[in-house]
């Protein structure tokens, strides 16, 4: 995975060490913001979700997308 760096901007690389996560080879700064990490959510915020006008546009117009392709 490569993303820019939250600091300076650089192309981090991933690390291949035991600290999951990106490092920047500029300033060193590290960065798991890539690897979706602290994104777990709970069964009641998942609930919650049923009702949100913008995520059911966004599914509808993927299921028409995916239709129009078939």
């Amino acid at each position: 995975m490569r993303c820019s760096c939250m600091n300076c901007g650089v192309y981090m690389i991933q690390s291949d060490d035991a600290h999951l996560g990106c490092v920047c080879p500029e300033c060193g700064n590290r960065c798991t913001a890539c690897l979706g990490t602290n994104t777990v959510m709970d069964k009641e915020t998942v609930k919650s979700l049923k009702s949100d006008p913008f995520l059911a546009s966004m599914l509808l117009e993927r299921f028409s997308e995916d239709n129009e392709q078939s």
